[in-house]
């Protein structure tokens, strides 16, 4: 064993002796205590910690399909806004905005091609392709992200 330290006198008879060792017994008693304690705390917040991470999937995977379903809703009632506009157009006002449109893209693609450089032409070109072969990535991401920034919005006001 160690001596004792030089603060405290040592024991003159056996009984005083007993009278150490327990009050010892005791400190030491507390100190594991006190030691569990602290180790139980750490172990809670762990736990808590797990439990908040698991809520915080859950409820990001329920955002998640929230935003699927409000893309898909916004996507229809886009749809159904534009056929109905579409079908209150006189046919003269549609068959000259389609006359005005093909001429527009006419002239733009005109232009496009005399003063664009040829590997910026051909960067669009493969732009247009790939959207083109992602259409319903790009429309399913513009969708997610009008549904946050609306749903960002509602939660403001």
């Amino acid at each position: 064993m160690t001596q004792p330290p030089h603060d405290e006198p040592t024991a003159a008879g056996p009984e005083e002796l007993r009278e150490q060792v327990e009050q010892t017994r005791e400190e030491l008693g507390r100190t594991v205590e006190a030691l569990a304690a602290k180790t139980h705390v750490k172990a809670r917040a762990q736990e808590k910690a797990t439990v908040v991470r698991e809520q915080v999937t859950a409820r990001a995977g329920e955002l998640k399909e929230q935003a699927a379903v409000k893309a898909g809703e916004l996507r229809e009632r886009a749809a159904q806004a534009a056929q109905h506009l579409e079908d209150k157009l006189p046919a003269p006002v549609k068959d000259r905005t389609a006359q005005a449109i093909g001429q527009s893209r006419a002239v733009a693609t005109h232009l496009w091609q005399d003063k664009a450089p040829e590997p910026v032409q051909q960067k669009t070109a493969q732009g247009a392709r790939i959207a083109r072969d992602n259409r319903n990535l790009l429309l399913a991401t513009a969708g997610v992200a009008l549904t946050a920034w609306l749903v960002g919005r509602r939660h403001k006001g």
